[in-house]
């Protein structure tokens, strides 16, 4: 890979999107490498968590490559975006939560990425937006949708419809950040919260993501018994059996084997 760097910490695997120079703009190449990617840390069951960053301290993503997109067609544009959408929509799938750490600009692309992910950290200089319009297009990799989920659809419209930029104190007063730390504390900061993740039990944490997901879609008495179900599948984990026993005992249990 030229553009996607994979990395793997006890337990954590470590996505960084390395394109300073384009201050890491998605092109064709990157969101294949970055498909890819998903796919290796997908099936490697020793990673537990996912981290998502971008190379530099400039940007996260900057957003998709315009110099790459201007010469698009109605055709190539259509396949542009269900690519984006594709890549995006497996990173929402993936049975690991995955952690956005967010430095610098995060715009179009690059915050429709961090949307896709389960949750935000950014850097304190991190700026926020989804400026198609002022390029002629709409958001195209999911921005129309997860956006509205995650901040409501009033604040949705007004960022899409104007454009404009907000910094990270304002995306955490909408919600769209989980967390806001000083820029030079970004990385351990997610790494810290990964790792109080990764040393929960990975069917259960699993379980609970399909289950936040899958409710999300649905009515509430669907999503209740979809929540029962997955409750009684923990119970078919070592890991359930071993946990609980240690509570009964009143002693530390020494790790979880993702069984």
């Amino acid at each position: 890979m030229e553009n996607i760097i994979i990395e793997k910490s006890n337990h954590i695997g470590i996505i960084t999107i390395s394109r300073p120079q384009a201050l890491n703009a998605l092109n064709w190449q990157t969101l294949r490498e970055l498909d890819a990617a998903v796919d290796a840390i997908e099936n490697d069951k020793d990673i537990y968590c996912v981290i998502i960053g971008g190379a530099g301290d400039k940007a996260f993503v900057a957003g998709a490559d315009i110099s790459e997109m201007k010469d698009m067609d109605v055709f190539s544009g259509s396949d542009f975006g269900a690519l984006g959408n594709w890549v995006f929509r497996k990173i929402e799938l993936l049975d690991k939560p995955v952690i956005a750490a967010i430095g610098g600009y995060a715009l179009g692309g690059g915050c429709e990425l961090a949307l896709s992910c389960d949750i935000r950290i950014a850097s304190d200089n991190a700026k926020f937006g989804q400026p198609e319009v002022s390029l002629g297009i709409t958001p195209g990799f999911g921005g129309t949708q997860r956006l509205a989920r995650i901040v409501g659809t009033g604040k949705a419209k007004e960022m899409i419809y104007t454009g404009a930029n907000i910094d990270a104190q304002e995306a955490l007063r909408i919600g769209l950040v989980n967390k806001v730390v000083p820029k030079e504390s970004l990385n351990d900061e997610a790494m810290k919260m990964a790792a109080k993740i990764a040393g929960n039990a990975p069917i259960a944490v699993k379980l609970c993501k399909a289950a936040i997901n899958y409710g999300m879609q649905c009515d509430i008495d669907t999503a209740l018994a979809y929540e029962s179900s997955v409750f009684g599948q923990c119970f078919a984990s070592q890991d359930q059996k071993d946990a609980m026993t240690a509570f009964v005992e009143k002693r530390k249990l020494e790790g979880f084997n993702n069984k």
